[in-house]
């Protein structure tokens, strides 16, 4: 009867005690329950036809971080079992460490949890236990859950298991370990420092904005202070007291063409970016406030007034003109042509010397040197099987770069042959080699290598009958050819 009164005593008094919260990280707190049994004399856990056994405690825990507290927690109180394979009855008082893992966040008015820990176990001196005896509790585990009353009240329920190192404190030692369980209630509460990490007087419990910047002014929920209730911060809000867009720090956008009010030059007509806000009619990049050329056709450029612009003042705009800052006559599409040859100096290769359209502008290569140029080609002459030239060939090519010179603006093509002799892949590399010594030694004396062009066909364009020596000696040859 004792037992049952202490009990209910116990919780009586558990229910002025009182619980942790976010903002002061410590917590003190009085609890009290009933102890279960389970052991080498039968299990009590969770049975409500045997005695009960009951304790109280007192606990501290620390706020560790969102999800994790530390908390330790004395009791003191009394265990026992009365059954048919024997009973004992013992003064019981326990202190354990528990790191407490919450299942919900700090905010939230039920935080259920799970806890792991250990600590010790203090036994009474009694007919079962001989001695005062001290076992250890590893572990210590279980779960439970905050309900939370107010700010600071919070009312806890929880389950802690309790394992004895030892096998004894129940008067019997037949291998199994003794094991309790406390089935526990109790308030809890917070004390220590106010947490406040952006120091704006309001409790990061509260606080709707814990990372406010220093400094700024803040309402009752710990936000920066909005006048115009926009969603801009006064302190980001560069038109405060007039409802805007926060994409313009805060400054309306009347004629929405995304350009703020205070940007823009026309602000209750929609325009362009590029024209600060003004609309453009006709496209040429003025805006219709500073046109005065309104109707300029589509894609003509236009001075500063936005009227059509003729740089070189030749009589034909610029969008007509493909020479728009040098004057020149229509028939050329405004382009000049400096030595009078009908070919416009944009396009003309050789625009100091008077040629024909044909050549791009380039004058003629004289008949003469055409025939020259050829009779050089009979006569460029290699080592047997070799790309090496014979010093007679030297003679030729020296005479064929004076033409070359001549001719600044003109190509030359240099095209290599030889007879059915021997292998195709092996004729058509010795074809390449051939020209391509000639095109290095016109390159030895001047003759720039864009200018040049060596092609090998090997044996691949016969201009005789290879079945004969006259045949195959005609087919081993070098052609040259000019072109612009």
């Amino acid at each position: 009867m004792k037992k049952i009164l202490l009990l209910n005593l116990i919780l009586s008094l558990s229910f002025l005690s009182f619980s942790q919260t976010i903002d002061n990280k410590w917590n003190i707190g009085l609890h009290g329950g009933a102890m279960q049994y389970n052991g080498d004399l039968g299990n009590d856990f969770y049975r409500t036809n045997k005695v009960l056994y009951g304790f109280y405690g007192l606990s501290l825990t620390r706020y560790v971080s969102r999800i994790l507290d530390v908390s330790a927690q004395f009791t003191k109180g009394e265990v026992g079992y009365f059954g048919s394979k024997g009973n004992f009855s013992t003064g019981l008082s326990t202190a354990t460490l528990n790191f407490r893992l919450n299942l919900m966040k700090p905010e939230s008015d039920f935080r259920p949890y799970l806890f792991l820990g250990g600590g010790a176990l203090m036994f009474a001196i009694n007919p079962t236990v001989k001695h005062s005896k001290i076992d250890y509790a590893a572990p210590s585990f279980g779960a439970g859950v905050n309900i939370h009353l107010g700010k600071t009240l919070i009312f806890q329920v929880q389950e802690m298991f309790i394992n004895s190192t030892n096998d004894d404190k129940d008067g019997v030692s037949k291998g199994t370990n003794d094991f309790f369980v406390q089935h526990m209630v109790g308030f809890t509460f917070n004390f220590g420092k106010k947490h406040d990490e952006d120091g704006d007087g309001v409790s990061d419990r509260d606080d709707k904005c814990p990372s406010t910047v220093k400094g700024v002014t803040v309402d009752k929920k710990g936000c920066p202070v909005d006048k115009d209730n926009d969603g801009v911060a006064d302190y980001l809000d560069e038109c405060p007291d007039v409802a805007g867009i926060a994409m313009f720090k805060g400054c309306p956008d009347k004629d929405g063409d995304g350009i703020s009010d205070k940007e823009d030059r026309c602000p209750d007509v929609k325009g362009l970016l590029a024209l600060k806000g003004c609309p453009d009619a006709d496209g040429d990049g003025v805006a219709d406030l500073d046109d005065k050329c309104p109707d300029t056709k589509t894609g003509f450029k236009v001075d500063a007034t936005g009227c059509t612009m003729d740089n070189d003042k030749d009589g034909i705009t610029n969008e007509d003109d493909r020479c728009p800052d040098a004057a020149g006559p229509e028939s050329l599409k405004g382009c000049p042509d400096t030595d009078g040859d009908g070919v416009a100096d944009i396009d003309d290769r050789c625009p100091s010397a008077k040629g024909t359209i044909v050549n791009k502008g380039c004058p003629e290569i004289s008949v003469e040197d055409v025939k020259k140029i050829t009779q050089i080609a009979s006569k460029i002459f290699f080592e047997t099987a070799s790309d090496k030239l014979k010093i007679a060939s030297l003679v030729q090519l020296d005479e064929l770069s004076e033409i070359l010179k001549r001719y600044p603006e003109a190509n030359l093509t240099i095209e290599g042959h030889t007879d059915e002799v021997g292998k195709d892949d092996y004729n058509m590399t010795l074809s390449q080699k051939r020209t391509e010594s000639v095109k290095n030694y016109l390159m030895g004396k001047g003759i720039f290598e864009s200018r040049l062009t060596a092609i090998g066909y090997g044996e691949t364009k016969p201009i005789a009958d290879n079945k004969t020596s006259e045949g195959r000696a005609k087919n081993r040859r070098v052609e040259l050819k000019t072109q612009y």
